[in-house]
């Protein structure tokens, strides 16, 4: 992986900011390995830019676990091949040619497990859409052209002891017990990670935080 630059909170606000005012409308995306802190640092940064910013996960476009039961895939939900890459895609095709009206994206709730459809407005005047997910560098078909509708794309490092141990916390606190997080968090986690974290040399940047964001 490429060195990371050590940036602040308020750095990357500044180049978010930057990047928005280099177009009618640009596209942020944040990737990374599990547990890493995507979304925590995506919701920082809309939240810094306020109204003209919105954010757009990729883990809306979880398939759904019925979907992910029939096609044997349940053990392995986060996985690449546990999305619609395919309307991920779409999602961004549509938000990059800057509709004259809102587009609505869906939205993962980690306390239903299922992916919400509609549940996030763009409406034309949003500036800066910031999207965060996993996938977004892979090179293989669909995801590449993810790579290709995104502006700008950051890579967010983090030690894999400290992901780990924040994986497993969070498979606890939905429900796991303390031996399945584990388990998740060293198996189907930990082996999505190096996929993921072979990615980062795609990246416009790669960073680290100062004080890692929570998850």
């Amino acid at each position: 992986m490429p060195p990371a630059r050590v940036l602040s909170i308020d750095e990357l606000v500044a180049r978010a900011r930057s990047l928005a005012e280099g177009g009618p409308r640009q596209l942020l995306g944040i990737a990374g390995a599990p547990g890493a802190g995507k979304s925590t640092l995506a919701e920082q940064i809309v939240a810094a830019v306020g109204p003209s910013a919105r954010l757009v996960p990729m883990d809306g476009f979880h398939l759904s676990q019925s979907q992910l039961l029939r096609l044997g895939r349940a053990d392995r939900k986060g996985a690449a091949d546990t999305f619609d890459a395919n309307g991920y895609v779409s999602l961004l095709r549509r938000l990059h040619r800057l509709e004259p009206t809102s587009v609505y994206a869906p939205e993962f709730r980690r306390e239903l497990e299922e992916p919400v459809a509609g549940s996030i407005e763009v409406p034309p005047s949003v500036r800066l859409v910031v999207t965060e997910g996993n996938y977004l560098l892979l090179p293989d078909d669909p995801w590449q052209e993810v790579g290709q509708l995104l502006h700008e794309v950051w890579f967010l490092d983090l030690d894999a002891e400290v992901r780990q141990r924040r994986l497993t916390a969070r498979h606890e606190a939905f429900g796991r017990s303390p031996e399945e997080a584990r388990a998740w968090a060293l198996g189907t986690d930990e082996a999505n990670a190096a996929l993921v974290t072979g990615t980062a040399d795609r990246a416009d940047l790669v960073v680290r935080l100062p004080e890692p964001p929570p998850v």
